[in-house]
């Protein structure tokens, strides 16, 4: 299982779903809430696909967040 960690305060929550969303088909993929973050766990068949879906999800989730960011100014 690998867990990612999104910090509320550079990440904007509808995009961590929006990326949960787009991604769930590839992995089984569980969100969490903490003070100061979203917790992400995810696993897959094989270790490699894990690792692809997890980092191609916060990558996702990264540029969701700076266009919603940009849209808002």
């Amino acid at each position: 299982m690998t867990e990612l960690r999104f910090h509320r305060d550079l990440y904007d929550g509808q995009a961590v779903d929006e990326a949960i969303k787009t991604f769930d088909r590839y992995a089984t993929i569980e969100r969490a809430e903490e003070d100061t973050h979203w917790v992400v766990r995810l696993s897959a068949d094989a270790p490699s696909r894990e690792r692809r879906v997890a980092g191609e999800l916060a990558n996702f989730a990264l540029g969701l967040t700076i266009r919603r960011s940009k849209s808002a100014t």
